[in-house]
């Protein structure tokens, strides 16, 4: 038998480990295929033909992950939406798949960008993004207003086709929406109501993409914290300053308010019902007194001489018991010089 010496030096070779060993020739190639033309019918053309087959076969079917759909198309034209699982197609030159995520939750970041997400996020900002959250309030003054849209897809259709460069247009209505709420509001109110602003300004962009077929449905508009430019932020501060502090002298003006007012209001209350009480006493008592004289004037009329005696010695009654000493004198007496010493008699014996 005879060795081939070149041709075992190589098969060695290439069996070492010491590499992949040199590529056949084209010779050999064409060789080892007419070969095979002679032991398989059909030769070169069934290969070839086996090879097509596999690969229409291989592109006819295709998965779909539980958190997207696929939309089909024929020679570029929507035919169809496919839900998760396997399914077939025609092969790729007639229909192709596009895969759109329609349960995921995608984010547009404004004014800032996260550059490592995790426990401790890390943010980029800068020049140009700040230009994304700088607006003027409805007061005229700037604030930054940096925030976050996130949205799903829930018309893959129309999303797909309906607008060129989605994304674009998501964040110029975004933006366009968020300005046109800031640009009602004061910059205590944008600093201070961030949830009622970004409730607004949400409304406003899902209307906005409604109107454009755009196929986004909005989740939620997360505004972070908003502030004032840093080349203004001393000033801002020591306006808030002063606005606080005439906010504590209103408040201690009204408890003064609160203390002094009520306690004058009482009293002049109690006066007022004073007055009305002691004028009610009055009018009764001459009420009173005017019913009295009625009523005497009747009995009066009645008997004058026993009413007019009874009322001398009520009288009588009356005055006498304010009287101290009393002198009694008869009618029939005719001289009053007895009684002059009356009074210093009475001191002597004392």
């Amino acid at each position: 038998m005879s060795w081939d010496w070149d041709k075992l030096m190589e098969q060695k070779k290439s069996s070492s480990g010491g590499g992949f060993g040199t590529p056949p020739k084209m010779d050999d190639v064409l060789n080892k295929l007419r070969g095979a033309k002679g032991r398989f019918p059909g030769g070169f053309k069934l290969i070839i033909l086996a090879a097509v087959i596999i690969i229409l076969v291989s592109s006819s079917f295709y998965t779909v992950d539980v958190d997207e759909v696929g939309v089909v198309q024929r020679f570029g034209r929507f035919v169809r939406i496919t839900q998760p699982g396997l399914s077939f197609k025609f092969p790729s030159f007639i229909e192709t798949v596009s895969k759109v995520k329609v349960r995921y939750v995608f984010k547009e970041e404004f004014g800032f960008r996260t550059v490592d997400p995790g426990i401790r996020t890390r943010y980029a900002s800068g020049p140009t993004y700040e230009s994304e959250s700088l607006m003027l309030t409805g007061d005229l003054n700037v604030a930054v207003v940096p925030w976050i849209v996130q949205y799903r897809i829930k018309d893959p259709y129309k999303y797909l086709f309906k607008v060129k460069n989605i994304r674009s247009t998501l964040r110029d209505l975004s933006e366009a929406a968020m300005r046109v709420v800031v640009g009602d509001r004061s910059i205590n109110e944008v600093i201070s109501k961030r949830e009622e602003i970004a409730g607004e300004a949400a409304g406003i962009l899902q209307k906005e993409l409604d109107e454009a077929d755009t196929g986004i449905h909005v989740v939620t508009i997360e505004m972070k914290r908003t502030n004032v430019p840093e080349p203004v932020q001393p000033s801002f501060n020591e306006v808030n300053q002063a606005g606080q502090e005439k906010e504590k002298l209103i408040y201690q003006a009204r408890e003064e308010y609160n203390k002094v007012i009520p306690a004058a209001m009482g009293e002049a209350e109690k006066t007022i019902r004073g007055a009305e009480g002691y004028a009610l006493s009055l009018v009764n008592r001459g009420k009173g007194d005017a019913s009295r004289f009625v009523a005497l004037y009747q009995e009066y009329a009645k008997a004058k001489d026993i009413t007019k005696r009874r009322l001398y010695l009520e009288a009588i009654q009356e005055v006498y018991p304010k009287i101290g000493t009393k002198y009694l004198l008869d009618a029939d007496m005719k001289g009053l010089l007895p009684l002059l010493n009356l009074g210093k008699s009475e001191g002597a014996k004392q």
